[in-house]
């Protein structure tokens, strides 16, 4: 396989599934970087903001 063959634009069932279903992988990458911040907010001895529950 190559590897450019995994782009989504190659992937009709990948588009089909992301109107479906929403783009899991976007959502994880926001996540994942969310906490990468808080993580290094955490090391650096700042207190986090409360933001309520997310939704």
């Amino acid at each position: 396989m190559k590897p450019d063959s995994t782009r989504t634009e190659e992937l009709p069932i990948y588009e089909s599934l992301v109107r479906e279903r929403g783009d899991v992988v976007e959502e994880a990458r926001v996540v994942s970087e969310e906490t990468q911040h808080q993580v290094t907010q955490a090391l650096n001895g700042v207190t986090p903001v409360d933001r309520g529950p997310s939704s």
